[in-house]
């Protein structure tokens, strides 16, 4: 028995029922626009962008292929275009010079103008001195600059901080105090290696990282001690449980030991501010040398042997660290 003929290819199998529209066939063919739908027109070229050649355009490439972004302008200063009485950069101070400022030797790294340097010693600076430099001690590590210009500062390429102070009480540690105006009066601490800062007026200081600004009742290192405002000068205190055993025996037979944060430290009392560097980097300083040197005149026989002694046995002990390490301690690097 056969089969009964099937219709043309694209028209209805099944006869349309009533009521229903008749149906238009299978989907229409591309190229052919659908009934009731206007035709469609596609999207019109953007300006400005070239026309696509097919396919999808390829992705952008990732952050850091391809060429490389320029450096950025590396700044140009003149006379005109440094700052005044401000930071360069992190680590170089530029002073607008009219008149006269007490700068410590070897800060200086350039200058614009005419600018000269007198030492202490002057003689057209004896008013000066006298009312506003009262530290014979470190007289020698300090000159008058005096005139009109830029004035640029550095040190060992430590981070610069300009202070104002105000009817202050500031001591700091000599070496790290690069500047200051002669509206400032210095005078010498009671503290080995620090100089104090009277009065009104700005000074321009070191630090081997940030300063921070702390308040007591604190104990700090004290080679990581910048120094203290407004406060009575701190007190010596030991870890003596630290100290006890072989370290401790050492330290009263030989005068050796106690040198680190951990065994000694300065204690802050009372209301004012503590000044930090963020390490423990401190500049040696022929000035701690001379301070003890100046103490040798209130010895005695007794006192000056025993001085030998100590002295002796510290610089034994200095060099065979040096030998150990390849280098010269710091003591023998100071009598050598």
């Amino acid at each position: 028995m056969g089969y009964p003929p099937q219709p043309p290819y694209g028209q209805p199998e099944y006869p349309q029922q009533g009521g229903y529209p008749p149906q238009q066939g299978a989907y229409p063919q591309p190229g052919y626009p659908q009934p009731g739908y206007p035709p469609q027109q596609g999207y019109p070229q953007q300006p400005g962008y070239p026309p696509q050649q097919g396919g999808y355009p390829p992705p952008p490439a990732p952050p850091g292929y391809g060429a490389p972004s320029a450096p950025p302008p590396i700044a140009t200063f003149n006379a005109s275009t440094l700052p005044d009485d401000d930071n360069v950069n992190p680590y170089a101070f530029s002073v607008n010079l009219n008149g006269q400022w007490f700068i410590q030797k070897g800060k200086m790294i350039a200058y614009y103008g005419q600018i000269k340097f007198e030492a202490l010693s002057a003689g057209p600076l004896d008013a000066l001195v006298s009312g506003h430099f009262h530290s014979p001690l470190y007289a020698h590590d300090w000159v008058v600059a005096q005139g009109q210009g830029k004035l640029l500062l550095g040190d060992r390429g430590f981070d610069l901080n300009s202070f104002d102070l105000e009817d202050g009480n500031l001591t700091i540690r000599a070496g790290n105090l690069l500047a200051f105006e002669p509206r400032l009066t210095l005078k010498q601490s009671i503290i080995p290696g620090f100089l104090t800062l009277l009065g009104t007026g700005k000074f321009i200081a070191s630090s081997n990282g940030p300063v921070h600004f702390v308040e007591p009742p604190i104990r700090v290192d004290p080679q990581s001690l910048l120094g203290w405002a407004d406060l009575p000068s701190p007190c010596h205190h030991y870890d003596h449980s630290y100290m006890r055993g072989v370290l401790g025996m050492a330290r009263g037979l030989f005068g050796v030991g106690g040198t680190s944060g951990e065994e000694h430290q300065f204690e802050f009392t009372g209301q004012g501010t503590v000044l930090m560097q963020s390490s423990e980097q401190v500049r040696e300083s022929s000035a701690t040398l001379r301070e003890l040197e100046g103490q040798v005149g209130m010895l005695g026989t007794s006192g000056l042997q025993r001085l030998n002694q100590v002295i002796s046995q510290r610089l034994a002990s200095e060099q065979q660290q040096g030998r150990s390490s390849g280098g010269s301690g710091f003591m023998g690097g100071l009598l050598d």
